[in-house]
């Protein structure tokens, strides 16, 4: 090989080296642009700072932390699928029109949820009175059978394809985009589907569905709210939780 060729091709897997490592988004934390763009952290990786239990003031026992991430366990005396009373917010601050992205990764058969616009209702779970995205092992959680329980889908009204969803043990990222009641959510790259909050359209697909005799479904989602993660008694994950309102 001629050592000008030999040079080029070295020069070329350097530079494509460095891109790779220069792009690589580190754990927990966000880059120069991502913060010029108003994206601020929900989770820093090391500690709970900002979160509770729904209905609570503190953090339910079965959370840990694992891995850089933020851990649902199932809860102790507890069988897989029922949760713990582990549903938690991010009670630091209401939000009304955001972008929130967050990696998730679901156990084998795992089942959670995340939520946004979370009216706080006492004796009520997180689900009571706010939108759910889905969050589940979609080849082998017993919740597979119906489209729009699937992973990405708006949890029992709209389905998401499930196509753009990584396995059991794999990440996913996600992002649900909220501005003035018209909502989008991405999964992996991928928009999977949207819809329009407070509307003729909105109000037929909760007739529709299992929140058709919701008090807080029919009575009107909240206009803001907070940021929830559900405990349905499988073991998730969460981490690289951002948001940046809009």
């Amino acid at each position: 090989m001629r050592r000008d060729h030999f040079m080029t091709i070295l020069m070329v897997a350097v530079f494509t080296l460095g891109a790779l490592v220069s792009s690589a988004q580190k754990v927990n934390k966000l880059s120069k642009a991502e913060k010029k763009e108003g994206w601020v952290l929900l989770f820093n990786g090391k500690n709970f700072d900002g979160w509770r239990q729904c209905n609570g003031q503190a953090m339910p026992a079965n959370w840990t932390l694992e891995d850089d991430a933020m851990k649902v366990l199932i809860g102790e005396g507890k069988q897989p699928g029922h949760g713990a009373g582990g549903d938690i917010l991010f009670g630091d601050k209401k939000f009304k029109n955001f972008e929130l992205s967050i990696d998730w990764k679901a156990s084998e058969q795992g089942n959670s949820g995340i939520f946004y616009y979370v009216r706080e209702v006492p004796g009520k779970p997180i689900y009571f009175a706010a939108p759910e995205v889905q969050i589940l092992d979609n080849d082998n959680a017993s919740d597979n059978k119906i489209a729009s329980h699937l992973a990405g889908s708006l949890y029992d009204m709209i389905p998401a394809d499930p196509k753009t969803v990584n396995p059991a043990g794999s990440w996913n990222t996600v992002v649900i985009k909220v501005k003035d009641g018209k909502v989008a959510h991405t999964m992996n790259g991928t928009e999977v589907l949207s819809y329009t909050l407070w509307t003729p359209e909105w109000d037929k697909m909760v007739q529709d569905s299992k929140f058709k005799n919701f008090p807080g479904f029919t009575e009107g989602i909240a206009r803001e709210g907070y940021i929830g993660l559900q405990d349905h008694g499988y073991p998730i994950w969460f981490r690289n939780i951002k948001i940046r309102e809009l």
